[in-house]
């Protein structure tokens, strides 16, 4: 298998981990995958579901294996990673709204400024999630056809730069289905910009 298909695997993967994987190891997976560590994406991230107990569904332990197994994953800990109960899915709730004290959202006004009317970029979109022990941290949400991969990186990049340790960057494939997590946080996001492609669809 290609390294580029291994790679928007590992991608897949990484997005239906979201909400489920602590977002200090989902970040940093995918900055290793952006910086072409795939190997390092498959020797640690079996390893990490297995210790925070992260379950996985027959089709996403498919999509592990063939993922992460070619880049050299241990298939014994792959094996051992917990089949899903539905039950023990984190609950979150998302907001177009962020927090009274967030302050000016200087965030969104630089993804704006950077992915508007980008080749590859249909929308760029941001809601505000929260769960039952954590506070509101903000989900930035991007449906594109470019280079998915690296893309998340590149966004990554710059929320840290900003001061967000742990960036939730969620960019979409067109051709994948997104996740109940995903919908849930696009049906309560507020548009940031839109990249060329959203442009020339409206023309």
């Amino acid at each position: 298998m290609a390294a580029r298909e291994t790679d928007l695997l590992c991608h897949e993967l990484l997005l239906r981990l979201a909400g489920r994987l602590p977002d200090r190891h989902l970040w940093r997976y995918r900055d290793w995958l952006a910086g072409d560590a795939a190997d390092v994406v498959a020797r640690l991230l079996p390893g990490s579901l297995v210790r925070e107990r992260i379950a996985l569904d027959d089709a996403e332990h498919r999509l592990l294996s063939h993922a992460l197994l070619p880049r050299g994953a241990d298939p014994a800990m792959v094996n051992a990673v917990l089949p899903a109960d539905p039950d023990t899915a984190p609950r979150y709730a998302f907001s177009t709204e962020g927090p009274a004290d967030a302050g000016s959202d200087s965030g969104a006004l630089v993804l704006g400024a950077t992915l508007r009317g980008r080749s590859g970029v249909r929308e760029v979109r941001s809601s505000w999630r929260s769960g039952e022990d954590s506070a509101p941290k903000r989900v930035v949400l991007v449906t594109a056809s470019a280079d998915v991969v690296s893309l998340t990186g590149e966004i990554q990049r710059v929320l840290r730069a900003l001061g967000e340790l742990d960036p939730c960057v969620e960019v979409l494939p067109p051709d994948l289905e997104p996740t109940e997590y995903h919908h849930t946080a696009l049906d309560e996001s507020v548009l940031v910009c839109t990249g060329a492609e959203e442009l020339a669809a409206r023309r």
